[in-house]
């Protein structure tokens, strides 16, 4: 891949939080008195927009709205982000990526206020050139945004590459019109990327053998 600029998604692909995550919504569920999720099962019905996602683990959307237990989740995710380590080797990944002269943005269904914070908490703010996260909590979908960021950039679509864990990220990726690697450690099982695309790697430093 003939590339200049890298768009990074974080949540899942450069921050391991499935396991907070997991955590989080099972205190949802619980006061609920719904069926718990394990790590596996998230994993296979993790989705966007979250709304989906939050019907398929058995919340009922018409007991009560969907902006209830999607803030009571936010809240508590904010309570244990700082419990979420980095993956390892992402400081290495972006140095070298930085050093090699690419251009790195971050690309985010995450607040924008929430996702700067939490990029300067883990330490790596300074490998990124532009951070672009969304106007609201509810991570319904980052397109939007996306679209501004790609029409900013000084590059063709063949030179940009977006790197992120989901299947959104690859749609996202298409609408774009530019190329996608999905990373299998984050918040969708391999199996389910696998079912959508073959340019699946299974820990962060394998793409590094592609670009």
């Amino acid at each position: 891949m003939q590339k200049r600029a890298i768009l990074w998604d974080w949540n899942g692909t450069l921050l391991d939080d499935t396991d907070i995550c997991v955590q989080c919504i099972n205190s949802l569920l619980e006061t609920r008195q719904l069926n718990l999720l394990n790590k596996e099962r998230y994993r296979k019905i993790f989705t966007f927009p979250v709304k989906d996602y939050y019907e398929k683990a058995g919340f009922n959307f018409e007991k009560e709205k969907f902006e209830v237990p999607a803030m009571e989740f936010i809240r508590l995710y904010h309570n244990h982000l700082g419990e979420a380590a980095l993956f390892p080797c992402v400081e290495d990944v972006l140095q070298q990526f930085k050093s090699k002269g690419f251009y790195q943005a971050i690309l985010s269904a995450m607040e924008h206020e929430s996702l700067v914070a939490s990029l300067k908490d883990k330490g790596v703010f300074s490998y990124f050139d532009t951070v672009t996260g969304i106007n609201n909590y509810y991570a319904h979908s980052k397109l939007d945004v996306g679209r501004k960021l790609v029409r900013s950039l000084p590059y063709e679509k063949k030179e940009i590459l977006f790197i992120g864990d989901s299947l959104h990220d690859l749609e996202v990726a298409k609408a774009l019109d530019i190329d996608c690697i999905l990373v299998a450690n984050g918040h969708q099982s391999k199996e389910r990327l696998l079912q959508r695309t073959q340019t699946v790697v299974d820990k962060l430093v394998d793409v590094t053998e592609l670009v």
